[in-house]
């Protein structure tokens, strides 16, 4: 059976793509940060990790690429979650009782306009996790309370669904990284996560982009992140598909003419995005 760390709990949205990911029986170490994740993987103690990059609300996640570095982790898949929330509580408590809700910071401002509308009244309470948030109301029992959260954890912790899809955004998703400590091209491989460095002059980073696209690469994403105690230096970290290797072969050997420093973070299959309540 895989071993796969997560940070938050079981429940969570972590745990459901590692879930989705992998589709078969998996052990899930839960963890209370992203460093602790990366630990674990650099330590053997897990096989693999699922690991949040980005959200199309809140943006990327740059420490997690620093942390995909600093371990030197491989990147070996990826899984697309469409970020549904549920209103949750314990079983005979309707939404006329609801005086506290619990749930992840993040949550309660992606569902702020349905708390506004219908418990303006209510308490919100910032928790570590959702699932967290869903097991404290199982646990703890106080009066009046509810929980935002995904499907799973309600499902998991017993909790009843009082409302469906709260959240502002219908097409809210998250992308997660599937990681490795001894990761290997994927088979049938048609993505990339690279990161590179470029020298300080005129139309340095122009070139390599145009190199891509002279070889028809899709750029899916590119994101700068700061080199760490080097003011105005940055790193750039880009995602690239392609429909012919050889064309994606040759693009890197192309690259590394006009970048200081290039380094392959993976290479494997494109992750599908469904979004099913638009």
């Amino acid at each position: 059976m895989k071993k796969i760390a997560i940070q938050g709990i079981a429940g969570s949205f972590h745990e459901d793509a590692a879930q989705r990911y992998f589709n078969e029986d998996i052990e899930v170490v839960e963890c209370k940060s992203f460093t602790r994740v990366c630990e674990l993987i650099d330590a053997d103690q897990v096989e693999y990790a699922v690991m949040a990059i980005e959200n199309s609300i809140a943006g990327s996640l740059l420490n997690n690429y620093q942390l995909i570095r600093d371990f030197h982790l491989k990147i070996i898949g990826e899984i697309y979650l469409h970020i549904e929330m549920f209103l949750m509580a314990s079983e005979g408590v309707g939404k006329e009782d609801i005086t506290d809700i619990w749930s992840h910071t993040v949550a309660l401002k992606q569902c702020a306009e349905y708390l506004e509308r219908n418990f303006p009244k209510a308490e919100l309470h910032e928790f570590s996790d959702t699932a967290a948030s869903a097991r404290f109301v199982v646990t703890e029992k106080p009066t009046g309370a509810a929980a935002i959260g995904n499907l799973r954890s309600a499902q998991m912790y017993g909790l009843q669904i009082l409302d469906a899809g709260i959240e502002t955004n219908r097409k809210n998703y998250t992308r997660f990284l599937i990681l490795s400590k001894h990761g290997n091209g994927s088979e049938g491989a048609n993505k990339a996560s690279i990161c590179f460095e470029v020298g300080h002059f005129y139309g340095a980073l122009a070139r390599v982009l145009n190199t891509f696209a002279e070889n028809r690469i899709n750029l899916t994403k590119i994101q700068s992140v700061p080199v760490i105690g080097k003011p105005n230096e940055y790193t750039f970290h880009v995602d690239i598909e392609w429909e012919a290797p050889e064309n994606y072969e040759r693009a890197i050997h192309q690259v590394l003419k006009s970048v200081s420093s290039l380094s392959i973070l993976g290479e494997y299959v494109r992750g599908e995005l469904a979004i099913h309540n638009q």
